[in-house]
């Protein structure tokens, strides 16, 4: 996540936090589905326009780092070597994304989201944008030879890695086995 360098803007991303924790905090507590976003702003002491300011739903203060976790995606390709193929340099972040969603204390989180029709419905339309941002982010490169729908397959095939692995028993492994595949789908592709 980029650190933000002005005053405002640290008031802003430390403000934004602060919703944030304080709504996993009562969604673990209380339930997601007890917790309203009145409940959330009493609690972090900020008006209910402010969450909206931050958050655009409910379900968006679960996913808070949905923003970061597209970007980390798409400058894994963008900011790879010269040198470097794409599938390595994913493989490599979806693992650290993964070591963040298997981290102590991310279980009862998973769990709520699980249990939760709503935050399982926009978890995978959050998967969606990611891919389709990862796709525009592997199509773009001008030294990338695949075809779009090449593009297309490995971005939702990495998604799929991260999300498999979140709920594996041995997550590194099943990120590693995923991309064994997704490295033998992309030299398939090559022209």
């Amino acid at each position: 996540m980029i650190e933000p360098s002005g005053r405002r803007e640290r008031k802003k991303a430390a403000t934004r936090q602060k919703i944030a924790d304080t709504a996993l905090r009562l969604f673990l507590e209380r339930g997601y589905e007890a917790v309203g976003i009145r409940d959330v702003a009493a609690e972090a002491d900020v008006a209910v326009t402010t969450v909206f300011a931050h958050f655009a739903s409910k379900e968006a203060l679960v996913f808070e780092r949905d923003q970061d976790f597209e970007e980390r995606l798409a400058r894994a390709v963008t900011d790879r070597p010269p040198h470097e193929p794409p599938v390595p340099a994913l493989h490599r972040e979806v693992q650290a994304l993964v070591r963040h969603c298997t981290a102590d204390g991310s279980a009862s989180v998973r769990r709520m989201i699980e249990g939760s029709p709503a935050l399982r419905e926009y978890e995978e339309s959050m998967s969606l944008r990611h891919a389709q941002a990862l796709a525009a982010a592997l199509t773009a490169d001008p030294h990338l030879s695949r075809s779009a729908t090449a593009c297309r397959a490995t971005a939702r095939f990495a998604i799929d890695a991260y999300a498999l692995a979140c709920r594996a028993d041995d997550p590194e492994a099943t990120v590693d086995e995923v991309f064994r595949m997704i490295e033998a789908a992309w030299e398939a592709a090559a022209p």
